[in-house]
């Protein structure tokens, strides 16, 4: 949404609708129902629209509609109110991507007070990936960690934490979720205290990105009713006669996190 390093680095919870952008190649134009259960909580919902240069993603808080459009390639977000015909709009920001996508720099672009150095190519369980160091300075105070992404999927399959934690996702086999051609995967996060919490992931082979997710306690993040089609270029779209709010950077934040996110993050 957006790879695993941005997610982890910049301690994000993304899943499907807030999204990271660097040059993320978003190949398959779709629609789909972005839904996250949360024990003790009423499930969200949340409406997707993807294109290959913005999502735009439509939602109900606090019973008022909002609408969040993200363009990646311009680094800018549209918050609307349509009950209100208002907006706020912010640019020059990494904003999240729905997708694992491949980026064609270095996994720490556009991320603030991280470093990404690339190390060697390896082998991992038969899947070949690229080794990456990364150095996060929090407040003067260096953090090291490691991460082998997948070549070709572009998922974290190993991470090394600066806390010595350590995150590994294994292959369990294709799979069919939904009618879709999928991947199984279960991810391990073994504590410095050795304790170990298991996750299950279902890559979508088409798509290029995690549409399932379950993780301990109840916790569930899916994309239902996946429709593949070219989508409306007005639904990208500032509509007119909308007045034009002053930026409130906590609004956005707010929602960022409110929102049904994607892809990762086990730590």
């Amino acid at each position: 949404m957006i790879n695993k390093i941005k997610l982890i680095v910049t301690c994000i919870l993304l899943l499907f609708c807030s999204f990271s952008i660097n040059a993320l190649e978003l190949n398959v134009e779709f629609s789909a129902d972005a839904v996250q259960v949360s024990p003790g909580l009423p499930p969200l919902v949340s409406k997707m629209y993807v294109s290959k240069s913005a999502v735009r993603t439509e939602m109900l808080q606090n019973g008022s509609r909002v609408t969040d459009i993200s363009y990646f390639k311009k680094g800018k977000r549209i918050l609307l109110y349509p009950d209100q015909k208002t907006y706020m709009e912010q640019t020059g920001l990494p904003i999240p991507s729905p997708k694992s996508g491949k980026s064609t720099k270095s996994p720490c672009d556009g991320v603030p007070n991280v470093k990404c150095k690339k190390l060697e190519k390896e082998t991992l369980n038969k899947i070949k990936v690229q080794k990456w160091q990364v150095e996060r300075n929090v407040n003067g105070k260096i953090f090291k960690s490691t991460h082998w992404i997948d070549n070709k999927r572009h998922l974290a399959v190993k991470d090394i934490f600066s806390d010595g934690g350590v995150s590994e996702l294994k292959m369990l086999g294709k799979d069919k979720l939904n009618g879709r051609n999928v991947e199984k995967w279960e991810s391990r996060y073994t504590h410095p205290s050795g304790q170990n919490r298991l996750s299950r992931q279902w890559y979508d082979i088409q798509l290029k990105m995690v549409i399932k997710e379950e993780r301990p306690g109840g916790f569930l993040r899916e994309l239902k009713n996946i429709k593949v089609k070219k989508q409306d270029k007005m639904l990208f779209k500032l509509p007119e006669n909308y007045k034009k709010l002053a930026v409130n950077k906590n609004t956005f934040n707010r929602q960022s996190n409110s929102q049904f996110k994607g892809r990762q993050g086990n730590k």
